[in-house]
């Protein structure tokens, strides 16, 4: 499996990004395609997926400033980031998550490198 992120970089408070990811090699029994974030020290945090069948799904505080989109047949997808925070700041990954559904983003089992996205106040 291999996971390509790209379109980090520095942005200041209250401004956009775009994140891409292009994936290959998906094993025919994973069904989504997401997003999280890692902060040196914390928890990884889930963002968003998609589903192989188009649905969508976001960790609540994520909604609202965050939209996936992309296509899983494709393995392309995106993340765009409005109203970044400070708090933002992170190295956002493309992975393949295990739980992707109305409850959340969660249990993910291949990853790429990670594009830094940092927001300065």
């Amino acid at each position: 499996v291999q996971l390509v992120e790209s379109g980090g970089g520095t942005v200041q408070a209250g401004g956009s990004l775009r994140l891409s990811c292009s994936a290959s090699g998906i094993p025919s029994n994973y069904v989504a395609i997401g997003w999280f974030r890692q902060i040196p020290g914390k928890q990884r945090e889930g963002v968003a997926c998609i589903l192989n069948d188009g649905r969508k799904f976001y960790e609540v505080s994520m909604m609202g400033r965050f939209t996936i989109s992309g296509d899983y047949s494709k393995g392309t997808i995106y993340l765009q980031m409005n109203s970044l925070k400070p708090e933002d700041t992170a190295a956002y990954h493309c992975a393949l998550p295990l739980e992707c559904n109305e409850y959340g983003v969660a249990a993910f089992d291949y990853w790429g490198r990670g594009a830094q996205v940092t927001v300065s106040s």
